[in-house]
């Protein structure tokens, strides 16, 4: 990398940040003017020029500074942590897209454990629409491939009905855990690579957050595989790909794999499998008929 490429990167960041900070300050404008006195419990006062709340009383209920408060909603180039705008965020009522945009704006991390409530839960409209693709095989997976929803066919196809693989619900777990001989994807050497460096990718958006960290230091602790492939730090992007399983009952199926985001939950995706040739489809449709 040269001296030029350094410079206009570092120009390009700080051009970003210029223009971050007034879309703060609009925001935090625009969102403290919604929430009214009533809305906290405080009487309305008199000569109020706007119904919504003053920047001392946001900065009074958030418990920082009236100044600092100011700043931050005037756009200066303060730094803010976490906890104060999870208190800021409270008190101007934000639901969770507001919140993920505040963090963005402000340029601090958006934690995990953040999302993690709107993560948890399957809507039962996303829960149907996978179980409406059986069978074919479905899953939805959120950034660390941790399983959050799967349809009859998935849990078919890789044998997650065995009580030892409930133990903790992530592909990646599960497939650098199991012996070899009983992993369910073929030709791993192939592909838990481009797996590691897909979580790779993910995992720049979630450098420092306690969750990533403590499951990259148990995997790597786990699985020697995952921690030499790990510290590879190869990186790609997620897409379409041919993957090959085996099943004790219907033997080597091949499956095309085609990943669909999700509305409403971020970095949570729904990955769908069909079948790569003829062979693949008789075989599925024969997995499909041993449990009739």
């Amino acid at each position: 990398m040269t001296a030029t490429t350094n410079t206009a990167g570092a120009a390009a960041n700080h051009a970003n940040h210029h223009r971050r900070r007034p879309e703060l300050a609009a925001f935090l404008r625009s969102r403290r003017a919604r929430v009214t006195p009533a809305d906290v419990g405080m009487p309305p006062g008199l000569r109020r020029r706007t119904p919504g709340l003053r920047r001392e009383e946001v900065a009074q209920l958030s418990g920082v500074g009236v100044t600092w408060y100011t700043w931050l909603e005037q756009g200066r180039p303060i730094n803010a942590s976490a906890q104060v705008l999870d208190a800021v965020a409270r008190t101007l009522r934000l639901d969770q897209p507001e919140r993920e945009h505040l963090y963005h704006l402000a340029e601090v991390p958006y934690a995990t454990d953040h999302r993690q409530a709107a993560a948890e839960h399957v809507a039962p409209e996303i829960q149907g629409l996978i179980d409406a693709l059986d069978p074919r095989p479905a899953v939805v997976y959120n950034a660390r491939y941790d399983v959050l929803a799967t349809n009859r066919a998935y849990r078919e196809l890789f044998a997650l009905s065995r009580p030892e693989h409930f133990g903790i619900r992530n592909v990646l777990w599960t497939l650098f855990t199991v012996p070899e001989p009983s992993c369910p994807l073929v030709f791993r050497e192939a592909e838990l690579p481009l797996m590691v460096a897909q979580l790779r990718g993910a995992y720049g958006r979630h450098v420092g957050e306690p969750a990533w960290e403590l499951f990259v230091h148990r995997l790597s602790s786990a699985s020697e595989y995952f921690a030499e492939l790990w510290e590879s730090g190869n990186v790609v992007p997620p897409g379409p790909r041919v993957k090959v399983f085996r099943h004790a009952a219907v033997g080597e199926v091949r499956m095309t794999s085609v990943s669909l985001s999700i509305n409403g939950m971020p970095e949570c995706r729904i990955v769908a499998y069909s079948p790569n040739d003829e062979e693949s489809s008789r075989r599925i449709e024969a997995l499909r008929e041993l449990r009739d």
